[in-house]
């Protein structure tokens, strides 16, 4: 005979858990980590198939600066999907933009900070065009981004002529392509050389701001009697990650210092983390892409969310636009092509639902990232175009059938 559970809900033959902190137990998420454990996966094999070519220093600093723009893009595409939405426009407006930003500079010898005001402000307006059509005038937005994939890409023909505008000025040359300049003289590291100080005492600020934002989280939920990790598994996911995020800055500046696209990039992923996880606004995009309806009733503006939203992809794409063209120091008519297939797959990769009200900025980064190794690694091995395309492909597939097959579990199992 089965003895039934005390009111005080503490089961028989155990003890009651510590007063003001609640049981401790194992949590894995398969959705939440697998993607994490499937980049580094990808990395292990890449790094053994280059015989560790691909973790070289220079190799680090090129995969970082060749794919920022796409993990910008990510950023502002995941925010989109999560509320039920979706861009095809983003490639061609990045053209349109650095074109822009082109003839600013260029020839009309715009000085160069006011130029790149003007060009997040023509890209705002982009986003504000097709925001507009899609939130008060209910077109969906995969016919309104068609249209704009069509409509900017010929405002870029338009603009630059049918040729390309260049060179830009080195200030802005050196943020789309360089890199910090060593404050501090380097510090030797035994057998992998010497590398920059600064660069490592801004790595030791990062693992220990990741540390103490651990730490404050996991004692909010032992105060609310929530369910935490024990003590070692939280130490792992503490430890393991600052020791990738070391291991990085650590290469990084073995080679020459941090690029200043990653600074960009860490501070684009702090402050949209942020918005997500703490504004009322980041909370208002999760409820229209999780339950439309219940989000109208709830009281949420859910057409000038959308708005919004589209108004930021708008911003974002100028802002890759701008590294884009800075990085080729040129503006071309058919820079973009193809960005929004790679910003897309990194948001559904870095586990955003198809349907919307599911996804992490940090797990847009994480699937950019992991479209961005698939390109370097398989370009070291001297693969064909047409391989490359199909491994991605494949891991697209892959990770969009995982999230389906994880939805018809959890609903199997309720």
């Amino acid at each position: 005979m089965t003895a039934a559970p005390t009111s005080t809900g503490v089961q028989p033959g155990k003890g009651p858990a510590p007063q003001g902190q609640a049981p401790r137990k194992v949590n894995f998420d398969l959705k939440q980590s697998g993607i994490y454990i499937a980049l580094a996966l990808i990395v292990v094999l890449f790094t053994v198939l280059t015989g560790g070519d691909l973790l070289a220093p220079q190799n680090l600093s090129n995969i970082i600066v060749q794919y920022s723009y796409i993990l910008v893009l990510a950023i502002g595409m995941v925010l989109i999907i999560i509320a039920g939405h979706i861009d095809l426009s983003v490639g061609s407006v990045v053209a349109a933009t650095g074109a822009f930003a082109a003839v600013l500079m260029v020839e009309w010898d715009v000085p160069w900070p006011l130029a790149i005001l003007l060009t997040l402000i023509f890209g705002a307006l982009i986003g504000a065009w097709q925001g507009y059509w899609v939130a008060y005038f209910g077109i969906p937005a995969f016919i309104v981004t068609l249209a704009g994939m069509l409509l900017f890409r010929a405002v870029t023909y338009m603009i630059l002529g049918n040729k390309g505008i260049g060179p830009f000025p080195e200030q802005v040359r050196t943020a789309a392509n360089g890199f910090i300049p060593g404050f501090l003289n380097n510090v030797a590291l035994g057998p992998l050389g010497g590398a920059d100080l600064f660069s490592i005492i801004v790595g030791v600020s990062v693992v220990a701001g990741i540390a103490v934002v651990q730490y404050r989280a996991r004692a909010g939920r032992i105060r609310y009697n929530q369910v935490v990790d024990p003590a070692w598994l939280f130490s792992v996911k503490v430890v393991v990650p600052a020791a990738l995020v070391m291991f990085v800055v650590i290469q990084l500046a073995r080679f020459r210092n941090l690029p200043w696209v990653l600074v960009l990039l860490a501070l684009l992923v702090v402050g949209y983390t942020m918005v997500t996880n703490r504004a009322v606004f980041g909370r208002q995009i999760y409820a229209v892409g999780g339950n439309l309806q219940a989000a109208t009733l709830s009281g949420v503006k859910v057409k000038s969310v959308v708005f919004w939203l589209f108004v930021n992809m708008g911003v974002l794409a100028s802002v890759a636009g701008l590294i884009f063209a800075g990085r080729l120091n040129l503006a071309g008519p058919t820079a973009g092509n193809s960005f929004e297939l790679d910003a897309i797959a990194a948001a559904f990769i870095g586990g955003a639902a198809v349907q919307g009200g599911v996804g992490k900025v940090v797990g847009a980064i994480t699937g950019g990232l992991i479209m961005g190794v698939i390109n370097n690694g398989m370009g070291l091995l001297g693969a064909q175009t047409e391989t490359v395309m199909l491994v991605k492909g494949i891991v697209l597939l892959a990770a969009v059938a995982f999230d389906v097959w994880s939805k018809r579990r959890t609903a199997g199992a309720r």
